[in-house]
Formats: C-alpha cells, structure tokens, sequence
C-alpha cells in the first residue's frame, strides 16, 4: 500500500508590478564563489577587496531608516512588515540554522518543495578614480522557493533588508540603488519535447534604497504548461530548467557593481503519472533525498540492519569477495521504474539467497537485497555491489513500504539519484 502525503502550499500574492530600470552589464569578474562581481577603478566593491585601513572612518554602520546625510534630511518612513505565511516564517527559521549553506548562491535546500537563501552583503563605495572610499552599504538578500507536489509551478519571495550604511559628507546614499533580475533558461538535452516555461511579466526590480527599506519584499511565480496526460506514451513532459538571479548596486558617482548568479536554483516540472504520486508537479532537483532507517526501529530492524553492514561491514555480506564495497550512503543509488529489470534483480537476488541458504519456502522469511531492486544499482548491474540476507518477512515489506515513500514524497523520478542513510 503506498502512503502518499499531499506536499501543499498556499497560493501566495501576485507578482509585484514594479517597474524594472535597465541592469546594464558592467565589467565582471570572478567572484569567490564563482559567481561574478564588478570590476573597475571606481563604483560598489566588495568590502574584503579594500585594505582596512581605508575602512577606518567607514565602520559604523547606520540602519537606512535612521540616516541622515548633510543635504537630504532623509528619513525612511518604513511601512510595517506584511506578517509572513507560516510556511515561509517557519522557512527563515531553518534557514538561520543553516547560515553556511543559506549564504551560497543555491542557498540552502530543505527538501525536493523549499529553499532557502539569506546573503549578506558589506560593498564599500569607491570614487570614480579608485582613490577613495567614499561610502559603504550592508544589506541582507533573502530568496525563498517552493515548489509543489500536484502543480507545474515554482515561486520566489526575493527581498532586500536589514538595510545599513556609511558616508563620507560629500556622498547622499538616498541616492543609491540595488537592483535583482531573475531569468531562466531551459535545458534541452534533460527536457522532453516542446518545453515551455512562463515567466512573470516582472523579472526584475531596481530602485533606491528607501524603497527596498519601505517594500522589501517582492514575489514571482514560473510555471510550465502541459498537454494533459502523456506519461502512457512515454512522455513526461519533463522540463529542466535554471532560474537565476544577478543582483546589482549603484551610485550617480561611480560605476555600477554586478553579482552575476547571485542566487540560483535548478527547477523540473513533470508530468509523470501515478509513479510519482500526484500525477504532476515540480520539484528543487539539487536537494538531496535521503532514505533514513534505524536499527532499533523495531518494524524495520532487520531491514536496517543489514543495509547498516552492506555499508559499513560488506565484509560480512554475501556475494562475498575482497574489496566488497556497496553504494548508497557516498554514493547515490538511482530510481529504476521499469517492472521487467526490477523483477530481474528480485530473481537474481533469490538465486543468490538459495546458493547461500538454501531453500526458504514455508517460513516467514524472505530475500532482502540492497541495494534496492528498484534501482539501477540492482543485483543485475554486473559489479556485484550488492547484498542479500533472509530476514523476516513482515520486516522486509515494511522496509519496502518505507522506499516507496520516500519515492513519492519526493517526487522521486526514473533515473533520479538518492541516498540511504542508517543509524
């Protein structure tokens, strides 16, 4: 029997109707990360790219809402903050536990359904000759994704916050901007026929710094339409896709900064059918599934068990042989949904059972194989990495009960890879 848990979301706002001003492509260089930042003599840069002793009068970082330069007499009127849905609130918090991995440019990824990235930023303004620092700007970007078990669709809550700066009494940071602009591209070779992804009629927000502090957050939402079912036909309607997010900062003064990939997050939307659970949906492809069983779980014990030593003890598996080693905890194993080539590895793994127990009919017990019939790193893959043991057989089908969950719950396709955990 399968267990099908309904991944949902709640529908979030529409897309904000901001106008996108022109993120002209400056000189670019290589950032630590990989991704791309700004070059030239003048313009935003990194605050670890300027020695320290330039950033003595600029280290005292001044939220935008209390700043006030010489000649603006600016305040912030900040409206208040629209509460957050539960699931994204809840999302921030993990997402704080998680600061090493929220902070790069896929960010941090709960699941197959929510991501999640929190970057800061520290820029220090230099003057068109490079000569000076004249300014700094600290900021956070958060980037949310969700997608969804039954729906072809991903959204995105971007935002800029927590928002802080420092000038010299000649520079006016009312007068400074960030910009995000989010695209996608599709991958063909990974797609099936005719892929389509619709994008949001906004990709992109640029504006001055009192309006990211006053409206911080902003939402998009992509999606992929189908042709109803196909999946009989061989077809899965599979559409690979990369959205990504290049973030830049600017000054009237001095040369525009730009952070190319920024943010990024590789996105498949499917039609697959009843092998997926819900018939459609889309799923964050970079996030790893994991299979976690424990030995003192009593329903699945012997289960656990013996995939325990397959993994860490194959010395005391059977095929034996020198050098035994099985995949799945370091290395992925991957989905196999073809009936035939499952029904060969469970025959060849009973054969294995026989040769090394004997004949087994008339007990409780059954063959158990890891790896998995239901992956491609089955018995019959040739390399003889894998295990058998008779075990009990109520224990054997709870265990399978257990993958099959995993599988749906995650949208776990043909071909995708998965890790198997025990403890």
């Amino acid at each position: 029997m399968h267990i099908r848990t309904a991944l949902t979301r709640l529908v979030r706002g529409a897309v904000l109707t901001t106008a996108f001003i022109g993120l002209s492509a400056p000189n670019t260089v290589a950032a630590a990360d990989g991704s791309a930042a700004s070059s030239g003599s003048g313009g935003f840069v990194p605050a670890a790219s300027v020695p320290a002793d330039q950033l003595r009068h600029l280290d005292r970082p001044v939220p935008l809402n209390q700043y006030s330069h010489h000649s603006a007499g600016f305040r912030s009127s900040r409206a208040a903050a629209a509460p957050a849905a539960n699931d994204e609130a809840d999302l921030r918090k993990e997402c704080a536990r998680h600061a090493k991995e929220a902070r790069s440019a896929k960010g941090w990824l709960k699941s197959r359904f929510e991501s999640c990235q929190k970057r800061p930023y520290d820029l220090v303004l230099r003057n068109k000759k490079g000569t000076e620092s004249i300014g700094r700007l600290w900021f956070d970007m958060w980037t949310l994704g969700f997608t969804y078990d039954g729906s072809r669709r991903v959204d995105y809550v971007a935002s800029i916050e927590n928002i802080r700066v420092q000038t010299v009494p000649s520079e006016d940071a009312t007068k400074w901007r960030i910009g995000q602009r989010f695209s996608y591209s599709i991958d063909g070779s990974s797609s099936d026929p005719d892929a389509k992804v619709i994008a949001p009629k906004v990709q992109g927000r640029d504006e001055l710094l009192g309006l990211w502090d006053r409206k911080p957050h902003w939402n998009l939402t992509y999606t992929s339409p189908d042709k109803g079912a196909q999946y009989s036909k061989g077809n899965q309607q599979l559409v690979s896709t990369l959205v990504t997010m290049d973030l830049t900062a600017d000054s009237p003064n001095a040369s525009s900064y730009s952070q190319v990939g920024a943010y990024y997050s590789n996105v498949r939307f499917d039609y697959a059918g009843p092998v997926a659970g819900k018939y459609k949906g889309t799923v964050f492809t970079q996030a790893h599934v994991v299979l976690t069983m424990d030995r003192k779980d009593p329903a699945v014990r012997e289960s656990a068990l013996h995939i325990y030593d397959a993994l860490h003890r194959p010395e005391r598996t059977f095929p034996s042989f020198v050098g035994k080693s099985v995949p799945g905890e370091k290395e992925p194993l991957h989905r196999l949904v073809n009936k035939d080539k499952q029904d060969a590895n469970r025959k060849k793994s009973i054969a294995e059972c026989e040769k090394v127990w004997g004949k087994y009919d008339g007990t409780d017990l059954q063959c158990d194989e890891y790896p998995f019939a239901s992956t491609k790193e089955g018995s019959t893959k040739g390399d003889d990495r894998y295990s058998v043991r008779l075990i009990d057989g109520d224990d054997n089908e709870a265990g399978g009960r257990r993958l099959n969950d995993v599988y749906i719950n995650n949208r776990v396709l043909d071909g995708d890879p998965f890790y198997v955990k025990v403890t």
